[in-house]
């Protein structure tokens, strides 16, 4: 017995369409919306998002969705500088408009934290970033 009627074809072609890059900007500073943006400021809004947010922690973001930095608080710093730019390209390689991560800078500060800096490719341009661990 058939499950399905005859003369039924069920291959469907699929198409892939790109969604633009518009968001609403957020000022950090007085945590309002200022207004939309597209390309290269809204990646940057995209970048900071993906580093503020650790993975795994809230259940608004799927398991692929953010960093996975705050694992390296109290570590070595010879740990930090092998291990940290594998988590951030990690953490980047889920946003197909983010090309690369390179040049990674680190800077020690007083009372045991270290500034990273780095820089990240993306289809709109280039853009320098940082994180303090």
């Amino acid at each position: 017995m058939a499950t399905l009627p005859d003369n039924v074809n069920l291959s469907t072609e699929l198409t892939y369409v790109s969604q633009p890059t518009k968001t609403f900007l957020i000022d950090w500073g007085s945590k309002q919306i200022t207004g939309t943006g597209t390309g290269l400021p809204a990646m940057r809004q995209a970048v900071e998002i993906i580093l503020q947010t650790e993975r795994y922690k809230w259940q608004i973001y799927t398991a692929n969705f953010g960093s996975e930095l705050e694992g390296l608080v109290g570590q070595e710093y010879a740990y930090i500088e092998g291990d940290l730019p594998r988590r951030i390209a990690d953490a980047f390689s889920v946003d197909e408009r983010i090309l690369g991560v390179e040049n990674f800078d680190f800077t020690l500060l007083s009372g045991g934290r270290m500034r990273v800096t780095f820089d990240v490719s993306t289809v709109f341009g280039d853009l320098s970033e940082g994180v303090t661990i």
